[in-house]
């Protein structure tokens, strides 16, 4: 596909998106399910969708590391130290979200952030000026597909928009790497 036509897809998925609807997109990582992330009902439809539990949190995509702090209070000196020596999909999680879908803010008031690497992410994310919702495209409990082929009708049928960009790719794509920052600069990894 042409530029043009990754324009055509950013644009006809803004649309869905501020319209408070679904879309399945690709990433940086594995295809996602997204939606604004300020929206408390788009992010509701997400967990409908999926099956899953509104206690078990979803993480953000962002488009560049200044988007982080409008939606961390205090982000900790160690993660700035992280996403200058990352080289690989890396989602942090930060203390103190705010301005977000409460709904998908953690009980304890973490956030899971990732700046995306990905080309049409970040200019679908730039153009919404929000952050967007990235979450596995499978029901939970099951596996997570690697590529789009393996993503399920039933997900298929439940977003309101499939983008028509990258739907081809056989090399499977692996999930982000998880790391947990205190506001003490403390690190947990969660997955590497």
């Amino acid at each position: 596909m042409k530029v043009n036509d990754m324009q055509e897809e950013i644009t006809k998925a803004l649309a869905i998106l501020k319209s408070g609807g679904l879309v399945l997109y690709p990433t940086d990582t594995i295809w996602g399910i997204g939606c604004d992330a300020t929206n408390p009902e788009a992010v509701k439809k997400i967990y409908q969708l999926k099956q899953r539990e509104e206690s078990k949190s979803m993480l953000v995509l962002v488009d560049n590391a200044d988007r982080i702090l409008r939606h961390v209070r205090n982000v900790p000196d160690v993660a700035w130290q992280l996403i200058d020596v990352n080289d690989k999909p890396m989602t942090i999680i930060y203390p103190g979200a705010c301005n977000l879908a409460q709904n998908l803010i953690n009980h304890d008031g973490t956030i899971g952030i990732r700046i995306v690497q990905d080309e049409f992410c970040q200019k679908l994310i730039s153009r919404l000026n929000k952050p967007l919702v990235s979450t596995s495209a499978n029901i939970s409990g099951q596996p997570a597909p690697a590529i789009f082929d393996e993503i399920s009708d039933e997900i298929k049928k439940g977003v309101d928009y499939i983008v028509n960009w990258r739907q081809d790719e056989t090399s499977e794509a692996q999930p982000s790497s998880i790391i947990k920052v205190s506001i003490r600069d403390e690190i947990e990894i969660i997955r590497k």
